[in-house]
């Protein structure tokens, strides 16, 4: 069962990795990377062993920036010396690191980011049992945990090119749903 990620990638590319920890967030996964300013006590190094052993899949973000990351790279080597469950995210054009290049990675483009959540987000629940989303009311702020949409739903939604739509239990209020990231839309 996969409940916690860790995602490498490099400083360039921060605002892409805050994009999927709030999706995975919201599809309740813990996420990891060792550039977050956490546990500072511990070195860089000892914070990348720790999330990498500590997670039950490694996701990469791999932009141009990225794959000439020494880290990422460094990353990309222990994850896989740890045989773990590797699934890339890489943007188009960039070609799949050696030790990672026999695998199927979800291609995106910067305009095109939240597709590729949304097919991360897809086959992580062909992977584990998601049950749970996370969503933050726009309207009053609350936070409020409901059962996952099926995924019959969420397909019939991005077929349709419409929002799923949930209700706040604090305000009352429709909140409607990327159906891809699961994000309020307003």
């Amino acid at each position: 069962m996969i409940t916690k990620v860790y995602i490498a990638h490099c400083e360039q590319d921060e605002l892409l990795a805050q994009e999927l920890v709030r999706a995975l967030w919201a599809v309740e996964l813990e996420s990891f990377s060792a550039l977050y300013r956490k546990a500072r006590i511990l070195s860089l190094g000892d914070r990348i062993r720790f999330g990498i052993r500590q997670s039950d899949c490694f996701i990469p973000i791999l932009t141009q920036e990225g794959m000439r990351s020494p880290e990422v790279n460094q990353e990309i080597g222990l994850a896989v010396g740890a045989d773990q469950l590797v699934i890339p995210l890489i943007e188009a054009g960039v070609e799949l690191p050696v030790l990672i290049h026999h695998l199927q990675p979800i291609v995106f483009s910067p305009e095109a980011y939240e597709d590729a959540l949304g097919k991360l987000i897809q086959n992580l629940r062909q992977l584990t049992r998601l049950d749970w989303l996370k969503i933050k009311c726009p309207y009053c702020g609350e936070e409020l945990t409901q059962y996952i949409s099926p995924e019959e739903e969420v397909e019939r939604a991005l077929l349709a090119g419409t929002h799923l739509v949930t209700r706040c239990s604090y305000c009352q209020r429709n909140i409607q749903l990327d159906p891809r990231t699961f994000r309020p839309v307003l």
